[in-house]
């Protein structure tokens, strides 16, 4: 099998001829600038290379595609034209983290202050409130908050949907251009990130990205709202499936079957031991809009719908199920409940598993490699059983993350792979 059938047997449920791996197709799947830098270095050694900042919000560097055919991954991403500060990625200029030399885009503008965190801005425009916060012992971003006084007797669910917008054709073209290059010119397994298309992501609440934003954007806010104010969010996540249905019948039209996997939802419920909200919230809530947008999906293309939510959330796998979920991502497994074993038996013929790999928190940050690799070993063997397996760790690799406990992961994943010895 080449990279994209090994893909399309695991997302189908069949056993691949050998581990399907990602490392970096998505915002959720990845690595810090400077773990994604050391990697690089690593295995590519050209001390002139710079690093992309692929995802300025959570710091992110690029996964290029000279990196995946070196490490023989099998998935490559399309990311949204715009990101969380509300700029495209291009006219990449020079940024230096932590003495390391990257690349920025050209609307990355920034001020420091006298503790020497770093704040950004909406759109790059430095005149305006800075939207976000990088301490100086920080290796991303905060949202800070900016909500304007709330008056419920005149708040307008509009304002809560102000960015939610039909995707315009210089969108639209980038998403078929990228695709059709994507597929023509690899054999990889190809991801796309779908604008708009999250019900309440907390990440998104605080719209980074907008210059005056409206209505309810403060996190503890919102999450008081899902219970104070149900009809808001309710009138909030009807407008926002009307367009996004219109965008995933322009998507659909724009990128066709070159794309395999679709990444919709980022809406994390569950906290390290139990979940945000309750198993009725969320059917009341979210699961409806989620059920509309991935049955339109289904609908139209071949595509495998890809949710993440972290934490403890097993008792909410079935709703998932039932919402039309292909693919489950992290995977948290250090979480409460959420022991390997049980998830792989009770759902592992219903839902894809795309993480889930190592632990993040602890074990790949500050365990041994040798740690690191009996880690993965044991999680692969339960995951990846009877196939629906996509390895990646628990969420993206910080930057901080020792190198040897990086390359200690790919050891450990080669051995379940026909690849040429990388190290």
């Amino acid at each position: 099998m080449n990279s994209r059938e090994r893909l399309l047997a695991t997302i189908n449920h069949r056993m691949p001829d050998q581990l399907c791996v990602d490392l970096g197709a998505g915002a959720q799947t990845g690595m810090g600038i400077l773990a994604a830098h050391n990697l690089r270095q690593r295995i590519i050694a050209d001390p002139d290379y710079k690093v992309k900042v692929i995802e300025p919000y959570q710091m992110l560097g690029e996964i290029d595609l000279q990196l995946i055919n070196a490490l023989q991954l099998d998935v490559t991403g399309i990311s949204t034209p715009g990101n969380m500060f509300g700029f495209r990625n291009e006219g990449w200029k020079p940024f230096s983290m932590r003495g390391v030399d990257c690349l920025v885009p050209e609307k990355f503008n920034y001020t420091k202050d006298e503790t020497e965190a770093i704040y950004m801005y909406p759109e790059g425009d430095t005149t305006l409130p800075p939207c976000a916060k990088m301490p100086r012992d920080s290796f991303f971003f905060d949202a800070l908050p900016r909500q304007l006084p709330i008056d419920d007797l005149n708040l307008n669910p509009s304002d809560n949907f102000e960015e939610f917008e039909i995707l315009s054709p210089d969108d639209l073209v980038y998403y078929e251009q990228l695709s059709k290059k994507l597929f023509e010119e690899t054999d990889l397994g190809i991801y796309a990130t779908l604008p708009g298309m999250a019900f309440g992501d907390i990440a998104l609440v605080p719209a980074p990205w907008l210059k005056n934003p409206k209505g309810v954007r403060d996190i503890t806010e919102w999450y008081m709202s899902l219970l104070t104010r149900p009809e808001y969010i309710h009138k909030i996540f009807e407008n926002q499936c009307e367009i996004a249905l219109k965008n995933i019948e322009l998507l659909a039209d724009a990128m066709g079957d070159r794309v395999q996997v679709v990444f919709l939802s980022g809406t994390d419920f569950g906290t390290q031991t139990g979940l945000f909200s309750s198993i009725e919230s969320y059917r009341e809530l979210f699961k409806p809009y989620q059920k509309i947008l991935n049955d339109k999906i289904h609908e139209l293309t071949n595509w495998k719908t890809f949710t993440h939510s972290c934490g403890a959330i097993i008792e909410l796998i079935p709703d998932f199920i039932e919402a039309g979920w292909d693919i489950l991502n992290p995977v948290q497994i250090s979480a409460t409940g959420m022991d390997p074993v049980q998830l792989k038996k009770e759902f592992g013929q219903d839902i894809v598993f795309w993480g889930g790999g190592i632990d993040t928190q602890k074990t790949l940050p500050f365990g041994t490699p040798s740690e690191v690799k009996n880690e993965v070993r044991k999680n692969i063997e339960i995951f990846n059983g009877d196939g629906g397996y996509v390895f990646n760790p628990v969420h993206n690799i910080q930057s901080n993350v020792p190198i040897q406990n990086i390359i200690a992961m790919l050891e450990a994943v080669n051995e379940y792979r026909s690849v040429d010895s990388l190290f």
